[in-house]
């Protein structure tokens, strides 16, 4: 706590009210278990790069092309984070600006369509993303949106997939999904894409650790565009980024019947003055830095590990007779229908919460509930993992889970093992 009284002495000199909420906030991620496979934790030197004094800078414009003086070091920031990133994910151009993913993912559309113009991305339900053409989204109301879905076991159905594509001909196919278990073929992707003429756009968010890592497939080679936000997997702060290849072109000179090549330009000028003002040079600085250390052989242990977690823990799952969507993982993430217990996804989130593990209700490939009481549960390894837990941690966890799923007459003693394993594995030593 005097660490604690040291780090935030000025808010809780300033500020009594917010400094008991960021207080409180730092006892409930010690003393509970983060599940949500789209959370995990920054390192301390990502929270002091986000806290740094370039929150007061306004950068708007890009490196050496900036629209207000005093650029020196802003202009330093960015250029080693596009570098970085160009350098981990294997790509000519980089992005860094975007404020998060869902700005990442309207900005690299609207570079390549048109008002109307046909994109074709997973159906929410099915486990895509909300900007990748769902109905509500302003990427399903701006372009004509087709959806794919998966099987009945709820892997993806390239046979499907295909017929759409040639049905609809989009502009855009998007792969990359916030609740799909197991390895994207993006090489498969790619050939019905290049079949139909369209530009395949990778989105990688969730994954964006493991493909840093070596422990997913990289999109590289195969995609036209890759967006992903930085705080899923690559443990980074919150913002997105906009990978592609080629070289950017004179960003005041029109560009007539653009191709691929002008990517970097497109997306650059989509992104601002397209979409953004000026950048958030104090969060970009925490990009850079989470992009050094996902270059580190500590991170790629801590990838290989959130892999062989998750699988430990669907070996449990699956040994306990509980229900898997596609049985299993071949990632950081299980989705797990929860209606043989009686129970739904809000009833199972909330129970959970009880014995201090917080993870998200979620929809099932083909769930017959609706999307705010739905069928299924979502949850993930980056997290434990980042604590230093492995397999023997993850059976304890996991039947700690299954008990609580099972019967809420095992709240108390799983709760316990959920105590004692967070207080053998502590967050933010000494915070």
């Amino acid at each position: 706590m005097k660490e604690r009284e040291k780090v935030y002495s000025h808010i809780k000199k300033g500020d009594s009210e917010i400094y008991r909420a960021v207080s409180g906030e730092i006892d409930r991620q010690q003393e509970g278990l983060e599940m949500i496979p789209s959370e995990s934790y920054a390192s301390r030197a990502v929270l002091e790069a986000i806290g740094s004094v370039f929150e007061n800078k306004y950068s708007e414009g890009y490196p050496k092309k900036r629209y207000y003086g005093g650029q020196k070091y802003t202009d330093i920031v960015e250029q080693i984070a596009i570098k970085r990133a160009k350098k981990l994910f294997r790509f000519e151009h980089a992005n860094v600006q975007p404020y998060s993913g869902s700005p990442a993912n309207f900005a690299a559309l609207n570079a390549v369509c048109a008002p109307g113009d046909t994109i074709m991305g997973m159906d929410l339900r099915f486990g895509g993303h909300l900007t990748h053409g769902w109905k509500v989204s302003v990427t399903g109301k701006y372009f004509n949106s087709a959806q794919y879905t998966t099987d009945k076991n709820g892997f993806l159905d390239f046979n499907e997939i295909e017929k759409l594509a040639k049905k609809h001909k989009p502009k855009v196919i998007i792969c990359g999904y916030t609740a799909y278990p197991r390895t994207i073929d993006f090489a498969k992707f790619a050939e019905i894409a290049r079949g139909v003429g369209a530009y395949l756009l990778a989105d990688i968010a969730h994954i964006a650790g493991l493909v840093a890592a070596g422990e997913h497939p990289s999109p590289a080679g195969f995609a036209d565009i890759v967006t992903t936000t930085t705080h899923k997997t690559l443990r980074g702060p919150r913002a997105g980024m906009i990978l592609c290849n080629g070289n950017p072109s004179d960003p005041l000179k029109p560009i007539k019947n653009p191709t691929k090549k002008d990517l970097p330009t497109l997306i650059d000028r989509s992104i601002f003055p397209g979409m953004q003002g000026g950048p958030h040079i104090h969060t970009i600085a925490g990009v850079a830095v989470a992009l050094k250390e996902a270059s580190t052989k500590e991170f790629k242990a801590y990838a290989k590990q959130v892999v062989k977690n998750a699988k430990k823990l669907a070996d449990i799952f699956n040994n306990r007779g509980l229900r898997l969507s596609t049985g299993g993982t071949d990632n950081h993430l299980i989705l797990m229908d929860v209606t043989p217990f009686g129970i739904t996804g809000k009833e199972a989130e909330e129970r959970l919460e009880q014995i201090a593990i917080s993870l998200n209700k979620n929809a099932i490939p083909h769930d017959p509930n609706p999307p705010y009481n739905p069928s299924g549960i979502r949850l993930g390894t980056p997290c434990v993992t980042i604590r230093g837990m492995k397999e023997p941690e993850m059976d304890i966890l996991g039947n700690a889970i299954a008990d609580t799923l099972e019967d809420k007459k095992n709240i108390r003693k799983a709760k316990l093992a959920v105590k004692e394993l967070c207080a053998k594995f502590p967050l933010y030593k000494g915070l």
